[in-house]
């Protein structure tokens, strides 16, 4: 099997919702396999498609940038990735290879909890199309993804945060180094407090929306891989699945963001 067909099966996987690899193989082998002659081993695969995981996201990137094209306004948030309950805890083995890259314990805001796991943070446009991706450890908080977004290709542009990028030496900084404008709301005990913008607040719920597909259709808090690294593969073909149906609905001029519907005929 060709690389390109490895990553075309890693994104056809998650696009069509199926989060268990020995079921989506078994059905290739069984049903469909007079259009893959050539396929693979499943653990053959698993294998060269950790290795194929950069340009799982090169796909992802250009994809974007053609969607994304004369957009000028960006939202950034982040949501949790958890790994096993918080039960659980002292029994987990997973994912523990590397200490710099091990689950740990953190705090999910929306669903008033602590979990174990990671925290995905993501850019996207306000029409909900990837931009900047990063995957960090369930404690680390949302303020330091700042840093790595004044790296990417992201200037000129105002960027939307909540109030756990609130900062206003990191705001400065960002505006001088990558002309990016982060509005976040403010505290009502500033000094300088002034009301979010209504418009800001519901161009926000484009990423809400964003992390809704992804823990429903694209079941992104569900996780079965033993390893950091096949849990990042896992995560950017989940993205990458999106993006392409994204795209496929933008060549069709239908809404990019009916995901569901992309692949009906």
């Amino acid at each position: 099997m060709t690389d390109s067909e490895i990553i075309a099966l890693a994104i056809c996987q998650e696009a069509l919702s199926i989060d268990s690899e020995n079921y989506f193989w078994s059905k290739l082998k069984s049903d469909y396999r007079i259009d893959f002659p050539n396929l693979i081993h499943l653990t053959r695969y698993n294998l060269r498609r950790k290795h194929l995981n950069g340009y799982i996201q090169m796909v992802t990137e250009r994809l974007a940038t053609k969607m994304n094209e004369g957009e000028n306004a960006f939202i950034v948030d982040s949501m949790p990735v958890p790994v096993c309950k918080i039960s659980r805890e002292s029994r987990l083995k997973i994912c523990k290879e590397n200490y710099e890259t091990a689950p740990d314990k953190g705090y999910s805001a929306v669903n008033k909890q602590y979990y174990i796991g990671y925290k995905i943070h993501l850019v996207i446009s306000i029409r909900g199309v990837f931009s900047a991706m990063d995957l960090s450890k369930a404690s680390v908080h949302d303020i330091h993804f700042l840093s790595d977004i004044k790296q990417s290709e992201l200037n000129n542009c105002v960027l939307l945060g909540d109030r756990g990028y609130l900062s206003s030496s990191l705001q400065l900084n960002l505006f001088e180094t990558a002309r990016i404008d982060l509005q976040t709301p403010k505290r009502e005990n500033q000094s300088n407090y002034k009301p979010y913008p209504l418009v800001f607040r519901k161009q926000r719920k484009r990423i809400e929306t964003l992390f809704s597909q992804l823990s429903d259709h694209l079941m992104m808090k569900r996780n079965y891989a033993k390893t950091f690294q096949g849990l990042s593969t896992r995560t950017i073909s989940k993205i990458a699945a999106v993006t392409v149906l994204q795209y496929i609905n933008f060549q069709n001029k239908n809404p990019i963001n009916n995901i569901k519907h992309a692949l009906a005929a």
